[in-house]
């Protein structure tokens, strides 16, 4: 792959200023607040056990008296407000001088009065509410609250504050971000479109010059797993500026106005801090059209937030050099005011990649690997057809995990097989136990598509047949391995893969006069084709060159909604159509298997001896039963 170089026009400005993290005074290290947590605990209980101790060793008044009278007293200091001392007397716990508290009636007379008619009597100073409160209050909840936000500080990294309700940005500073366009494959438009924003924050005043401003906002939008966040960040290493980085769910919270302050926090930090890029991730968590299950007559917090959005958009001068970027999925739901001119300025597809594509993908994520001779990347690539650069570089993984599972000096071309049967069709189980005459049924069922596939004008050559359960439910499966991408499919494409799909049922019905639950999905995949061919595509040649119903599809998710928008005489006409088509498809593949009857049997007994079969095997044994290669039938 390429490298994008970038070259700054004579209008030079100075170098960007990456803002280091400044070093950290001993106060704002995060052991200093568990010193000052340990500190407070050691004071307050400090505190507390001198309270105990007055509270323990208090008698009333009138006792003390008794006791001096009695000659008990050992000693005694006296105030004007306290007198503490010994008794002669011992504690009976501690076997030591008993110790007292009391607070003495400076009212001698009325003192006497009362000993003298025998009351016992405490005297008190008024009740001391600042201690009160302390004690009663203050403390066991500050002792909450200090665990609590120790707790959070240490298993979150939330101690900004005890209900999370600061922002949490995290800001990458050109040290951190490491990621660049030489790691980023197979998305080569969306790199060329990017370059450009790159180009104009080294040097913003190369389109000023021309009277033109630089994009505010940058929309990136494709499916899961087709590197978005990881083009975002290749940006902010290619322009070397800050990059402050914050996912959609992250500014909300359950009080209502902390989402619009973390955006008015964001921005201005990026303010601060320009020229750099601010990303957020997953926008349609916060930029969802807005009044689609609001409150009525109000507004949520999340609506709220993507009002503060839309005016920061809005509002912030783009000569100051800050990029707004974002990515998502779900481009149908975000707010219309988001994808107008002078917010989200640009979009850019990141599409599933291509065979080229792929094979880029797939030599970044295995060049830190020990590959065998027998590796070929393109055969790889050739086998994972819609694929995203998260699925490839789980395989690129996952190869190299079976790979040190059999103990190979090198990941070889099987471990990769391995890992690509794993992600499609789930983990082998050897250990499920499928009686003879399952495991016949199911050679059978599996040689019934291989033929077909191999008889039919367009079918795609296969790759490999297998009837080793995998995952769930998947008793059996054949691969096929395309020739090259294709982007449109004929009506005699969609027929004869109709025909594939059927070919395992068909061959049921030849060989043991009945059907088994094994075709399921196949059928539903055949129905779902022909369905596709009448009310989508209209490849019916009854009802004509019209759709019927309206599909609402959320673009990059593959989940499709219909709304019924014709009668009920069409929809029998339908009907009458999807099974004129899934017939037309079981009679061919049945006219097939029957006038090859010699090569089924020949290949199940195959595939019962080897369990698994490539595509040279399967040519090899149609042309030892037939004699002369397979020449290719409409049916």
């Amino acid at each position: 792959m390429k490298k994008s170089h970038f070259k700054v026009g004579s209008n030079k400005k100075p170098e960007i200023e990456i803002n280091k993290p400044a070093e950290r005074k001993f106060w704002q290290r995060p052991d200093f607040t568990l010193w000052l947590y340990i500190i407070f605990l050691v004071v307050s209980f400090y505190l507390w056990q001198g309270y105990r101790e007055v509270r323990r060793t208090e008698i009333p008044y009138s006792e003390f008296l008794e006791h001096v009278e009695k000659g008990e007293v050992a000693e005694a200091v006296v105030t004007r407000k306290v007198i503490t001392g010994t008794l002669t007397l011992k504690d009976p716990a501690t076997q030591e001088p008993r110790r007292f508290v009391t607070i003495p009636l400076w009212d001698n007379d009325l003192a006497r009065n009362l000993e003298k008619h025998g009351v016992k009597f405490v005297v008190r100073q008024g009740d001391n509410w600042l201690s009160n409160f302390f004690f009663n209050w203050v403390l066991p909840f500050g002792l909450l609250f200090l665990l609590w936000g120790w707790m959070a500080q240490r298993m979150g990294g939330m101690g900004r504050s005890f209900l999370n309700i600061g922002n949490k940005v995290r800001i990458h500073s050109e040290e951190d971000v490491k990621v660049t366009f030489d790691d980023v494959a197979g998305a080569e438009e969306a790199k060329q479109e990017l370059a450009e924003t790159i180009a104009f924050l080294k040097d913003p005043a190369r389109i000023q010059r021309l009277g033109g401003h630089m994009p505010k906002g940058v929309l990136l939008m494709g499916p899961p797993g087709t590197g978005k966040t990881l083009l975002a960040r290749a940006v902010a290493g290619e322009a070397r500026v800050p990059f402050f980085s914050i996912s959609g769910s992250e500014f909300i919270e359950m009080f209502v106005g902390v989402g619009a302050a973390r955006v008015r926090d964001l921005f201005e930090q990026a303010r601060q801090k320009a020229p750099c890029i601010i990303f957020i991730d997953e926008l349609d968590a916060i930029g969802g059209a807005r009044g689609m299950g609001s409150p009525v007559g109000g507004h949520d917090e999340r609506e709220q937030t993507l009002n503060q959005l839309l005016t920061e958009m809005d509002g912030f001068d783009p000569s100051v050099g800050v990029v707004v970027m974002a990515a998502t999925n779900r481009p149908e739901i975000l707010d219309k005011a988001l994808l107008r001119a002078g917010r989200f300025d640009r979009q850019i597809v990141v599409d599933k990649p291509d065979l080229e594509a792929r094979e880029a993908i797939l030599r970044v994520h295995t060049r830190g690997m020990k590959l065998a001779e027998d590796v070929d990347l393109r055969v790889v690539a050739q086998r994972t057809p819609g694929f995203v650069g998260a699925d490839l570089a789980n395989i690129a993984n996952e190869a190299a995990i079976h790979a040190v599972r059999l103990n190979h000096e090198a990941v070889t071309m099987d471990d990769f097989e391995a890992a690509i049967d794993r992600v499609i069709a789930g983990p082998e189980k050897k250990h499920r136990g499928l009686g003879d005459e399952e495991k016949e049924r199911v050679a059978f069922h599996e040689s019934g598509h291989t033929l077909v596939a191999v008889t039919v004008p367009t079918g795609e050559p296969v790759h490999k047949v297998s009837i080793i359960p995998r995952g769930v439910a998947a008793l059996g499966y054949t691969l096929q391995l395309p020739v090259e991408e294709k982007f449109l499919s004929t009506v005699s494409e969609l027929k004869d893969q109709i025909a594939i799909l059927l070919g395992g049922r068909v061959a049921e019905e030849i060989v043991y006069g009945d059907v088994s639950s094994g075709a399921s999905n196949d059928l539903e995949r055949a129905t779902e084709i022909a369905r596709s061919m009448v009310t989508r595509l209209g490849m019916s040649d009854k009802l004509g060159p019209l759709t019927f119903g309206k599909h609402q599809q959320l673009m990059y998710l593959g989940v499709e909604q219909e709304e019924r928008n014709y009668s009920e005489e069409t929809a029998r006409q339908i009907d009458e159509e999807v099974r004129a088509l899934v017939d037309e498809g079981h009679r061919r593949a049945r006219e097939i298997l029957t006038a090859r009857r010699n090569t089924l049997d020949a290949l199940a007994a195959r595939l019962r001896e080897k369990e698994v079969i490539d595509g040279e095997e399967v040519q090899q044994v149609v042309r030892e039963t037939e004699g002369g290669g397979n020449e290719p039938t409409d049916g």
